[in-house]
């Protein structure tokens, strides 16, 4: 007889060198939750802490999970971090995440969750093989991870929809009072068979999900996209972002836009140009905070140089920008001119 248990697979990995996640307590959340589940007995937990590669091929081998969950440290387009046999960082590219879930694109896994900073990316690629993929989109605190997977779970165990725990995830950090509610993305593709699925008549075609909490404006308006490759940029009068998962990335911008003269915008890329070798030089930040760092900076250069530029992204990049260096005293300096020179001549 098939098991008709779901299996969720808890990976985490804080290496040495890597600033301390409450990942312990992550998992007793994740564990609490589907303990109050109405039907308890079919969710079975798999946590494996301090995960190494091998970790994660035999443990997708061994359990094979329906559900994924990493929590640990995100280096953006560089990949996740996880452990070697040392406890130091091994990281893992983009790339060769996206190929080990290939492997499995026909088998159990429904549903990955990579609760670390900058893993929208993974979780694009991944998405390539797995129908639900849930990523950030930026940097997200402790507190702010745990409330979504607390969130996330408890929908779980109460019957709903993946699209419905994400929903509720984002939800949970709203209700504290955190501002990175907006932080979670979903890229999702529903089909009859799901697990978790309460409605017998979804269809394989992809889906567009906002990423906002229950009882936020949705309201769509018309809207204007770009494609680079297979990059999608739409802009709409919505300031959540929507992925359409039709193999490609599509980031939904707000429009709110401005332009700016050539000599204040020559001043902040000089001032971008600074702070970016600041960082490359400096002794206060390790190799993965440094990759973190590198991504809004890499928005900021793009954006700024557009005409009209989109000040809800350029006020993003700005606050993760500020978020990534918070507390690193030596660059304190040049990333408040960054900013000063940015609000100066964009209304963010």
């Amino acid at each position: 007889m098939k098991d008709q248990s779901l299996k969720i697979l808890i990976l985490t990995a804080n290496p040495k060198g890597t600033d301390p996640l409450s990942l312990g307590v992550e998992v007793r959340k994740i564990e609490e939750a589907l303990e109050r589940a109405t039907s308890r007995d079919r969710f079975k937990v798999f946590a494996k802490s301090a995960v190494r590669t091998i970790d994660l091929r035999r443990a997708l081998l061994d359990i094979r999970p329906r559900i994924v969950h990493f929590s640990g440290h995100g280096a953006a387009t560089q990949g996740l971090v996880l452990e070697n046999d040392a406890g130091k960082i091994q990281l893992v590219s983009t790339e060769a995440l996206a190929r080990l879930f290939g492997a499995f694109e026909f088998g159990e896994i429904e549903c990955v969750l990579l609760n670390a900073c900058y893993s929208e990316v993974q979780a694009a690629a991944i998405h390539q093989y797995v129908d639900c993929v849930i990523g950030m989109h930026q940097p997200i605190g402790d507190k702010a991870a745990i409330q979504f997977a607390e969130g996330f779970y408890d929908a779980l165990g109460a019957g709903s929809t993946y699209e419905e725990a994400y929903k509720l995830g984002c939800s949970a950090i709203d209700l504290e009072g955190i501002s990175e509610y907006l932080t979670p993305v979903l890229k999702i593709r529903k089909r009859a068979n799901s697990s978790l699925s309460n409605n017998s008549n979804h269809s394989q075609q992809p889906h567009s999900l906002p990423s906002a909490p229950i009882g936020a404006d949705l309201s769509m308006k018309p809207s204007k996209t770009q494609s680079i490759g297979n990059i999608s940029t739409v802009g709409s009068n919505n300031a959540f972002s929507i992925i359409q998962s039709d193999g490609n990335v599509n980031v939904s911008q707000n429009t709110s836009q401005a332009s700016v003269d050539t000599t204040d915008l020559q001043a902040v890329l000089e001032a971008l140009a600074r702070l970016r070798q600041d960082v490359e030089t400096t002794d206060a930040l390790n190799p993965i905070q440094k990759s973190m760092v590198e991504t809004p900076i890499k928005i900021l250069e793009a954006e700024l140089q557009k005409s009209p530029s989109n000040n809800t992204v350029i006020g993003q990049a700005v606050a993760a920008l500020k978020q990534g260096l918070e507390g690193v005293a030596v660059l304190a300096e040049p990333v408040a001119k960054v900013a000063a020179l940015v609000a100066k001549a964009w209304v963010i």
